[in-house]
């Protein structure tokens, strides 16, 4: 069922969704990411109008995590400032002796370190201040950890970033 859910809503935005943007309101970004794992710094460049890198450090109990990803930006909803967002790429890191919590599941509780790598996937919506430097973003990242798993994971997170 949860699986039904998560596609319909996809195939939804994907239906809700405008013609692609002709040009992006900024070109770097650097702020905060606040997931359903990790918190950290992020930094976003856009290497044309709708084609963007980003990178995540993801500070969590007993570890740390890197995640880069490659996204594809296009207008949303016709509203001016409004894109959408979705892209793949992948995290290493690692986590250390106590509890690894997987989000929506049980702890997990290890006595010694382990490896975390895996693939990513994003999903997302990013609102540009029309009048001042600053961008929100609300997005789902879906991935697979290989290191530790194999397991399947759907992370919400949040995005605070300074335009320029």
């Amino acid at each position: 069922m949860k699986k039904f859910t998560f596609i319909a809503v996809l195939l939804t935005s994907f239906l809700l969704l405008s013609k692609r943007s002709d040009a992006q309101d900024y070109k770097t970004a650097v702020g905060l990411k606040f997931g359903g794992y990790e918190n950290g710094p992020s930094i976003k460049y856009f290497m044309d109008a709708n084609t963007a890198l980003e990178g995540i450090v993801g500070i969590r109990n007993h570890g740390v995590v890197f995640t880069g990803l490659y996204e594809l930006h296009q207008g949303a909803f016709n509203t001016a400032n409004l894109k959408f967002y979705y892209g793949f790429g992948a995290h290493v890191g690692s986590v250390g002796k106590g509890v690894y919590k997987r989000f929506g599941s049980d702890d997990n509780v290890y006595n010694d370190s382990h490896v975390l790598l895996g693939a990513d996937a994003v999903l997302g919506l990013e609102y540009k201040l029309p009048d001042a430097p600053f961008a929100f973003s609300l997005d789902l990242n879906p991935r697979v950890e290989l290191a530790t798993g194999p397991f399947f994971d759907l992370a919400p997170g949040l995005g605070l970033k300074y335009t320029f």
